[in-house]
């Protein structure tokens, strides 16, 4: 069958590679530079596998900046745009999901509609009503960074905010397409799907913020922070994973996914949802602090990117940690080589690493990389366990 796909970053393309190998997949975006990539079987992003499979799998995979070529006659089209979060309005920018919705149904008012964009709890059953279509479902996708087609071909369940036949029709289409076998598939309200994606990613940040605040008491009272996050995660009910302490979550989805079920929390009692917005920020404040206290003249920012492996910097907690740092008048000097530019919000970007070392009196780093294991003695990272 055809299948479109709209918006073609991890999510997108994702989905159009698993689909690809037994459908003939269009994907379709606005960047052309992505379209190219793709077309020339080159990925636009940072994943193995995504690189693997285009370059080795029998695909049926055309991407195109042609939206009708998309949409005409395709039996799915499943919405994979960004959904930024808005703090004027402190709510989801959905734009972009609407307009794809709005042109789909111009294009083609007998298809099924399958939103994996995140979006704000109770958004699929309002444009349902809005467009006056039913055949509008959301499935969300629980994806890492650089980890995308893995977790695609070996999903942990799929959740599907729909029970129509087209539901389970299109869950059919995917349970063929994955690798791993027995993935729990449970089907639910539109609205009660949506909650599962913004829950879950809550609870992701707010292990992070938990680990990151043992690590900060650790550090305060000169404590060991590995002994006792080993300590504590032997306890099978917590677990030895996700556990390793950093500078706060970030990148693309954990810091607008926590402020959005927060904005939906307004008129419900909440202590937990507001602490895990608000504990990113004390701890990049202790972060930055610890570096002032240091009194460095230069301090290097060794990688803008949140973990080994991605090409994604988005909101990443490291610029949080510099942007307090350059506010006392501290230089700060950035070496990223996934930054095509010259300077990063006013700070000058390194190209040469042994340059970068050189001139850095402390270099703070998310996560550590034997890149600069050689001035160990300079950087300071709260990497314990090696891993993302």
């Amino acid at each position: 069958m055809k299948i479109a796909i709209a918006g073609i970053g991890y999510v997108g393309l994702s989905n159009a590679l698993l689909l690809a190998q037994q459908h003939k997949v269009y994907a379709t975006d606005i960047i052309a530079e992505k379209v190219s990539a793709i077309n020339r079987k080159e990925s636009p992003v940072a994943d193995d596998y995504i690189k693997k499979y285009l370059a080795e799998k029998k695909l049926s995979l055309t991407a195109t900046l042609n939206k009708e070529k998309a949409y005409k006659n395709a039996k799915f089209v499943i919405i994979c745009t960004p959904t930024d979060y808005d703090v004027e309005s402190d709510y989801f920018n959905t734009k972009t999901v609407e307009s794809v919705i709005h042109d789909i149904l111009i294009i083609n008012d007998k298809t099924t509609i399958i939103i994996k964009s995140t979006v704000p709890v109770g958004f699929t059953e309002k444009i349902r009503k809005q467009y006056h279509y039913q055949h509008i479902l959301f499935s969300p996708e629980f994806l890492r960074e650089s980890k995308a087609l893995y977790d695609c071909l070996h999903p942990s369940r799929i959740i599907v905010g729909d029970h129509t036949e087209r539901a389970k029709e299109f869950t059919s289409v995917m349970m063929k397409a994955i690798t791993k076998q027995d993935v729990p598939v449970l089907y639910m309200h539109s609205s009660e799907a949506e909650a599962v994606k913004l829950f879950s990613n809550a609870y992701l940040a707010m292990r992070i913020a938990f680990f990151n605040e043992l690590d900060t008491y650790a550090q305060t009272f000169h404590l060991k922070s590995h002994h006792v996050i080993e300590g504590v995660a032997l306890d099978p009910r917590i677990g030895n994973h996700y556990n390793n302490p950093s500078f706060g979550y970030g990148g693309y989805c954990l810091p607008k996914d926590t402020k959005q079920l927060l904005a939906n929390y307004k008129s419900v009692p909440n202590n937990i949802i507001s602490a895990i917005v608000t504990a990113n920020t004390t701890r990049k404040n202790f972060i930055a602090d610890i570096i002032i206290k240091m009194k460095p003249e230069v301090v290097g920012i060794y990688r803008l990117v949140m973990k080994k492996g991605s090409d994604n910097f988005r909101t990443s907690a490291v610029q949080g940690v510099m942007k307090r740092i350059k506010a006392k008048g501290i230089s700060v000097i950035i070496y990223e080589p996934v930054f095509k530019g010259n300077k990063f919000f006013e700070s000058e970007i390194i190209k040469s690493l042994d340059e970068f070392k050189q001139r850095s009196h402390v270099i703070i780093a998310n996560r550590m990389s034997r890149d600069i294991e050689d001035v160990s003695s300079k950087v300071y990272t709260r990497d314990i366990f090696y891993n993302n």
